[in-house]
């Protein structure tokens, strides 16, 4: 009998409304979990776009809810980014500044892992943001983290990183060295880095690890309450260990049928035997 894990990623275009986010996640999680997903990637900054510290003071929170709908949907659920303002100790990080937090919850709504994303997007970009500096909003994490998913009695290892951090085929080979099986990499790439680069690190770390990355990203345009917009890449895919795309959301926009939906999803297994063989 084959050893294998269903997964999917969720594909959101996150605006600064919390409520309206948590919303789209649930119904996300809803429609995964009755097609078989086993484990549920949410992209980056999944609660909000924006509005950092805000978010921040939600930590707690938002980190119950998120775990309820793992409960509620009994799914392992990769809950994106949040960003959080205490390390992993419990310390407050310093100097006024945050930590750019992904956590996996289990079945039953427990917290099985925390990662802090290490690599801290600082770039100039010619989009109407034009600058993006993460180091000052956020202090880098400085541990990698490979974390089991059991499912029906079997264990799969998960190695977690967090968007910039594709851009580190390191990273993802000390993950593999680690055990990691399957890599989450919860993104919201900006249109134009995504446009020339986002398939191709997905395609990248892939064979860089001989893991399935499961690439769940922010599409489209998000608007802030100062006025000003950003432009993500979105076009979530799944790839396979060979470098192959299993899945993928072809567009930045979401364009589904049913004009409610605002929201992608796509899916892929992880074969153990298969990638083993590989």
């Amino acid at each position: 009998m084959n050893k294998v894990l269903s997964v999917a990623a969720l594909q959101m275009n996150s605006q600064q409304d919390i409520e309206a986010n948590l919303s789209t996640i649930k119904a996300g999680i809803e429609e995964a979990s009755t097609q078989g997903a086993q484990l549920i990637v949410l992209p980056e900054n999944c609660c909000s776009m924006g509005r950092q510290f805000a978010t921040a003071e939600r930590f707690e929170s938002l980190s119950a809810t998120l775990a309820s709908y793992a409960r509620e949907h009994n799914v392992h659920l990769l809950a994106g980014s949040l960003p959080c303002p205490f390390r992993p100790d419990g310390a407050l990080v310093p100097d006024g500044r945050l930590r750019q937090v992904s956590q996996l919850f289990a079945p039953d709504g427990k917290r099985v892992a925390r990662y802090d994303k290490i690599h801290l997007f600082t770039a100039t970009v010619a989009d109407k943001q034009g600058s993006y500096n993460e180091a000052a909003t956020f202090e880098p994490g400085t541990q990698t983290v490979v974390t089991p998913i059991e499912v029906a009695g079997e264990s799969y290892q998960l190695g977690m990183m967090v968007c910039f951090d594709l851009r580190f085929p390191a990273l993802a080979q000390r993950l593999r060295q680690a055990g990691a099986e399957l890599l989450s990499a919860p993104s919201a790439f900006t249109y134009l880095t995504g446009q020339a680069h986002w398939e191709l690190l997905l395609r990248a770390r892939a064979l860089d690890s001989q893991c399935l990355v499961i690439g769940a990203a922010q599409g489209g345009e998000h608007h802030y309450k100062d006025g000003q917009a950003r432009q993500t890449w979105g076009h979530s895919a799944i790839t396979a260990f060979d470098g192959t795309i299993v899945d993928s959301y072809e567009s930045s926009e979401m364009k589904t049928e049913d004009k409610h939906k605002d929201y992608a999803l796509v899916f892929a297994s992880l074969d153990k035997s298969a990638q083993q063989q590989g």
